[in-house]
């Protein structure tokens, strides 16, 4: 039986806290495993520093290393046959998996991992060679999105594979269908309510609210976190058109899916974002801005760039909210983009053609 070693130095899938990070890293696991694969999680150590700061990068890295020395006194005598390591970058790289597969010859893959080399001074200097030297060991990185794929391809090293693994979701099949015209003019968003590029989200919600013509229309917002007061201020001038559903766990989510017209989330910065996919499986129309990550994982269609402003959002959750039959052409198009290439087993397919050669080749 083939053994997996899985490793997310950003946010292990046991985090207690919800995010799209946590449920893509699940996502890997159940999509790895096989009827004869064991895949298990072998550290949940996080290296992750948001601030830049030098003194809490030294504690991480010494806490990683001393993690990593334990798994390769641990693994030395029998070791997994592959080791995953799942969002490796420059403010959480990856010490364990570049230490544990060079001490004991074990092939390195990683998933979703980003260069930035204009990291290597400032702040996060050592962090980030720490996060390209791991990059430079793998034999295999599998790209998530289009702009990973550009900077990868760019300083790739002599014999490493660059191999495109669309987002997906962990499940064989679509969920049951909604029908997006039933709910209008009813629209949903949901984001963890964090400062920084969430709370940057909410703000150009709040903007293309203000923008929106005509008062026929409902916002239910799912989502927590720190940030929680300020996205109520944000929304304060709307009352009782936008209504707070708090953190939903997977069923809650399902349903509130079921009860949308669309689903409307800017998203700013995201690496590409488990909501759209769990929306557009839903068959909801998707309102987004035409992003670098956001992109790879909406279907075919005309999406405002961020430059357009609020007011090109707006317009097109006007156009759908006036629309009925748009909104099911669109919410169709959408769970047929979803069931062609963002299901468990095109990913699985994906990931096993790519590393089985590997494995036999140390074997």
């Amino acid at each position: 039986m083939p053994r997996v070693a899985f490793y997310a130095p950003m946010k292990p899938p046991s985090h207690p806290v919800p995010s799209g990070d946590r449920a893509f890293a699940r996502a890997l696991m159940a999509a790895i495993a096989t009827g004869d694969t064991e895949v298990s999680l072998v550290s949940t150590v996080q290296t992750h520093d948001s601030k830049g700061n030098a003194a809490r990068q030294t504690k991480l890295r010494a806490a990683a290393m001393s993690d990593a020395a334990r798994l390769i006194d641990q693994l030395a005598v029998d070791p997994p046959d592959l080791w995953v390591t799942y969002h490796n970058y420059y403010k959480a790289p990856d010490f364990i998996g570049h230490a544990v597969t060079s001490a004991l010859g074990m092939p390195y893959i990683q998933i979703e991992a980003s260069r930035a080399k204009k990291r290597l001074t400032g702040p996060w200097g050592a962090f980030a060679a720490a996060a390209e030297s791991a990059i430079d060991a793998a034999d295999v990185v599998f790209c998530l999105t289009d702009h990973d794929l550009t900077a990868l391809e760019r300083h790739r090293p002599p014999g490493q594979r660059l191999i495109n693994l669309r987002p997906f979701l962990p499940r064989s099949a679509l969920p049951a269908a909604t029908d997006p015209a039933r709910h209008l003019p009813k629209m949903l968003t949901a984001g963890m309510m964090r400062h920084g590029d969430k709370l940057g989200s909410y703000q150009i919600i709040a903007d293309t609210l203000a923008n929106l013509q005509g008062t026929d229309w409902q916002l239910d917002v799912a989502g927590d976190g720190p940030a929680r007061a300020e996205v109520e201020r944000l929304m304060e001038p709307f009352g009782n058109q936008v209504r707070f559903l708090g953190q939903l766990d997977a069923e809650q989510m399902a349903r509130a899916y079921a009860n949308a017209a669309l689903f409307f989330w800017p998203g700013v910065n995201e690496g590409f974002g488990m909501v759209y996919l769990e929306a557009q499986a839903a068959g909801l129309p998707v309102v987004a801005q035409d992003r670098p990550g956001v992109r790879d994982v909406l279907a075919p269609g005309t999406y405002p760039l961020p430059e357009d402003g609020a007011t090109a959002l707006a317009s097109q959750i006007t156009r759908l909210l006036c629309d009925a039959d748009l909104c099911r052409e669109i919410g169709a198009t959408a769970r047929h983009t979803i069931a062609r290439d963002h299901l468990i087993g095109s990913a699985r397919y994906t990931f096993w053609s790519a590393v089985t050669p590997l494995m036999e080749r140390i074997s």
